[in-house]
């Protein structure tokens, strides 16, 4: 019964071990280029120097000032070596520490074994940070991280650099939001986004509601021209806001100049960093939450006469919200609750019948009968029974 089912658990965990890689990949890659771009640069310069030098059209002093401009490059090159190589070692680091707390999982038997309740706090832990990182409490996040030290089982600094650039939108400025697009322009290619088109578009828009019509036609020439071939619908109305005021009532132009937009494009940059970061488009304490839920929901959760006190998803201000759109439950053998008690009933707390017919745990109206001098009160009718008249309840 309390056996563990690890496979299950651990299909939870992909992006936990995915993250540190793909980041140390894409590293590797985008160091890989950087350092052959360099070399061939550099390369091409000596060859052209010899070269010039040979035909005499170089003298010593510019081929010595050359020089030193290749040694200066290398020594950039080898200041960036440095730096990539740390972070490729914090990557590494993670993913073999990550590992490691997952591979600690699989040896664990039982449910109620302590190992088991020391590892469930670390994931607890992991959880709790992920859900304060999406919610903007950083340094709390960072403050029960480094007290647990956990620092290599969260991404703080992932979250960390995307802040800059939702605080920036948050200021009505595209400028940091579009050089992310650049640095990860392939990446956003592949998964069909259109960020950078969203970020151009509002560009424009600043530049009409400012009235500044000559610049906003200056600027779509050059930065929303080539998207006309897939988005010709939005910029036709997008270029029309040239000849409507920021204060007008006409649709769709009134809502092209509600400030509103600029909290989509921050959803809209969220959902591509996530994807690009190989994050959970949920919060992993909803995702854990839910698969709980869903376990336990059933149609009776949404009906007020039959909810239980005890059931998460009977409770319709909280975790029954977040239940809403879940599946319901299948179970092969149903389990019936006490309303009075919340305690399933069983052969150790028999179900028992009342005179008007409902049913209640033997446990809890034993309970109420010691109370009130042997008598019972039906929690639905209001009804007033004897101990004596309740009977056995017998399910096939």
């Amino acid at each position: 019964m309390n056996k563990i089912n690890h496979d299950q658990l651990l299909s939870l965990e992909h992006p936990f071990v995915k993250i540190p890689v793909e980041k140390f990949r894409s590293s590797l890659k985008t160091e890989q280029k950087h350092i052959e771009k360099e070399i061939a640069n550099l390369t091409n310069t000596v060859s052209e120097i010899s070269k010039k030098s040979q035909q005499g059209t170089m003298d010593a002093n510019q081929v010595q000032t050359a020089l030193e401009a290749i040694v200066n490059r290398l020594s950039t090159l080898k200041r960036r070596l440095k730096e990539t190589r740390a972070e490729e070692s914090l990557y590494s680091q993670r993913t073999k520490v990550r590992l490691q707390h997952l591979q600690e999982f699989t040896t664990i038997p039982t449910l109620d074994s302590d190992e088991f309740g020391r590892w469930s706090r670390v994931r607890l832990n992991r959880i709790l940070i992920d859900y304060m990182l999406r919610e903007g409490f950083r340094e709390t996040a960072s403050y029960l991280a480094k007290s647990e030290n956990m620092e290599d089982l969260v991404d703080i600094e992932l979250f960390v650099q995307s802040a800059k650039i939702e605080q920036a939108l948050n200021k009505y400025s595209c400028t940091e939001c579009l050089q992310w697009c650049n640095e990860n322009k392939s990446s956003l290619k592949k998964i069909k986004s259109t960020l950078e088109f969203s970020l151009r578009e509002q560009e424009f828009i600043e530049l009409a509601r400012e009235r500044r019509s000559q610049d906003a036609i200056a600027y779509a020439k050059k930065h929303l021209t080539p998207w006309q071939e897939t988005h010709m619908k939005e910029l036709s109305q997008v270029m029309a806001l040239l000849a409507f005021p920021p204060d007008t009532k006409c649709q769709p132009y009134k809502r092209l100049y509600d400030k509103s937009r600029w909290r989509d494009i921050i959803s809209q940059f969220r959902s591509n960093n996530f994807a690009l970061q190989f994050f959970t488009p949920e919060p992993l304490l909803n995702v854990t939450l839910q698969a709980g839920l869903s376990a336990l929901k059933t149609p009776m959760c949404y009906q007020s006469e039959h909810q239980n006190i005890n059931c998460p998803v009977c409770d319709p201000d909280t975790l029954g919200l977040l239940a809403t759109d879940l599946p319901l439950s299948h179970h092969f053998n149903s389990s019936i609750v006490c309303r009075i008690s919340g305690q399933i009933m069983n052969e150790d707390n028999l179900p028992m019948a009342l005179p008007n017919g409902y049913v209640y745990s033997y446990n809890a109206l034993a309970q109420m009968a010691s109370l009130n001098g042997g008598k019972i009160t039906c929690p639905r009718t209001g009804a007033v029974f004897d101990i004596t008249q309740i009977k056995k309840v017998f399910i096939s």
